[in-house]
């Protein structure tokens, strides 16, 4: 199973890597954002969309919405990203109601979840899990996450790898 761990990622290096995974992903992904409340799965989720070329401004957390979706760009050509939030969802089947298993085979789209950990039963076994962790000890002010990456997708093995050359741990 291809996994990835990234220490020491402060808000510059958390740009960084939305880039390189933007450049290293394939047009087609789903992502699961696991994290606690502040540990920065919407601040990942606007790098992501400003790399794609979308006004990080106009990317929200969709609590409230639950979807949110921009019409974005990437070095393969016209992207769609899909921005969805299980945080008040009641359980697995209100998220299947949004629709969701249509946009996990959608061509040139890429599905990031925030709190994906509460439907994980009903996402894809290809998923690229990404859990953002602030340890106890990070500075409050400017926290220094860590980051890991798994997936089951053996497809993916190469673009973690490129990600791992590009972002060397500090």
């Amino acid at each position: 199973m291809p996994n990835l761990s990234l220490h020491d990622i402060d808000l510059d290096r958390l740009r960084t890597l939305a880039g390189v995974l933007v450049r290293s992903m394939p047009t087609q992904l789903v992502i699961g954002l696991v994290g606690t409340l502040g540990a920065g799965k919407t601040t990942l989720t606007q790098s992501l969309a400003a790399a794609m070329g979308v006004d990080p401004e106009d990317v929200t957390s969709p609590t409230f919405t639950l979807l949110c979706s921009y019409d974005a760009n990437i070095d393969a050509g016209p992207i769609r990203l899909h921005h969805l939030d299980a945080y008040r969802l009641v359980d697995e089947d209100e998220f299947l109601e949004l629709g969701v298993e249509e946009l996990f085979d959608a061509d040139n789209a890429w599905v990031l979840v925030e709190w994906a950990d509460r439907v994980e039963s009903v996402l894809p076994p290809d998923t690229l899990w990404i859990h953002i962790d602030i340890p106890a000890s990070a500075d409050p002010i400017a926290p220094h996450r860590q980051i890991t990456l798994t997936t089951q997708n053996d497809a993916l093995a190469d673009p973690l790898a490129s990600i791992a050359d590009a972002m060397p741990n500090q």
